[in-house]
């Protein structure tokens, strides 16, 4: 172990999003990955177990590492990235964030009073959820969830239009990538040549956890979802990796389209003045093409790669007070493994990893 580095388990390793936490983790400068989980790989060494799928080579100290069964009881790590199935999340993610400050990229828990829904750009004031939950809980450890990786992209722009503009209305339209579906994900068969106009449960995943993370802190500790109407329609398509999402967008101010760009690009967050490392220097990059943004092409924008959301077509809708954009956001690094490690370096400067 690194001198001063945090020991960080990977739970859900051989997934698609599990693969992105070890590519991010391998050379970070907080975290050295200790432990990996995987139940139905347990006993292989990683190499193994896993069907590598991205361009990255692992380390061979990573290829060789043993898979674990869970066992939160009597696992040894300062911080835990999970990233499991709806159903394994609800029995596992409880178990170790009793123990040790858990961030999960699984719904199971988002909606949760007590559980905070984090982008640190975004809601960094809701880790506050933190001290009446680990009360109430009796937890020695925590948990904060990622959101859905469609929602990730939507909020992130909706954010800096929201408190410059306030927003009444907003109808957005989703191609999303064949990556979110996990591995082996959606057939050939079914999508090559094809769209599929629905993703169960997503619809109204986006609409809930969109307008958690815009929420207002209340008076007796919880999250008041925000009153801005969400309307969401979604579709699978044979792109690789990458969700775009069309939004119109209706405000309560009048919108200057030059202007909205600008606040767009202008917008900064906790992280960025924290200078954290997974953090990118313009979490939202607006292009002028009028082609753009498209996955091929942006998904892996920023100074960090993949984790700036491109926005592209911005424009007019049908007055001055409606706006049309399209965002792009990498679905499995911003949307996933990227936002959790990012959530955990900054719950670490701030004190919570102990």
């Amino acid at each position: 172990m690194a001198k001063g580095k945090l020991r960080a388990a990977i739970v859900g390793v051989t997934g698609m999003v599990g693969q992105q936490y070890v590519r991010m983790l391998e050379n970070h400068p907080w975290f050295e990955i200790s432990t990996l989980v995987g139940n139905r790989s347990a006993g292989k060494l990683y190499g193994e177990a896993v069907e590598w799928i991205d361009s990255y080579e692992p380390s061979e100290r990573i290829m060789n590492m043993p898979v674990r069964v869970a066992n939160p009881e009597s696992d040894d790590v300062d911080v835990v990235f999970a990233s499991l199935p709806t159903e394994a999340a609800y029995q596992l993610d409880t178990r170790y964030a009793a123990r040790f400050p858990t961030v999960s990229d699984a719904s199971s828990y988002r909606m949760e009073p007590d559980v905070p829904l984090l982008i640190p750009e975004v809601n960094p004031d809701h880790l506050s959820l933190l001290e009446a939950q680990r009360r109430g809980r009796g937890w020695r450890g925590l948990l904060v969830t990622s959101p859905n990786c469609t929602a990730t992209g939507l909020a992130m722009v909706l954010k800096p239009l929201h408190d410059a503009y306030r927003l009444r209305k907003v109808v957005v339209s989703t191609l999303q990538a064949l990556s979110g579906a996990g591995y082996p994900g959606v057939p050939s068969l079914r999508i090559i040549d094809n769209v599929i106009p629905y993703i169960k449960g997503e619809e109204d995943k986006v609409a809930a956890e969109t307008k958690k993370m815009l929420g207002k802190l209340t008076d007796s500790g919880t999250v008041s979802p925000d009153p801005v109407g969400i309307s969401v329609m979604v579709h699978r398509v044979a792109t690789i990796d990458g969700h775009l999402e069309s939004a119109y967008i209706e405000t309560e101010r009048p919108v200057d389209v030059e202007e909205a760009k600008e606040i767009l690009r202008d917008f900064r967050g906790r992280p960025q003045e924290m200078k954290l490392p997974t953090a990118p220097e313009r979490p939202i990059i607006v292009r002028e093409e009028e082609d753009r943004p498209q996955p091929r092409l942006d998904r892996m924008a920023g100074s960090v790669p993949g984790m700036s959301v491109v926005v592209g077509r911005v424009r007019r809708g049908l007055d001055e007070r409606s706006l049309r954009l399209t965002l792009l956001s990498h679905n499995t690094i911003r949307g996933a493994a990227g936002n959790a490690i990012l959530i955990a370096e900054m719950m670490r400067e701030l004190g919570y990893l102990g």
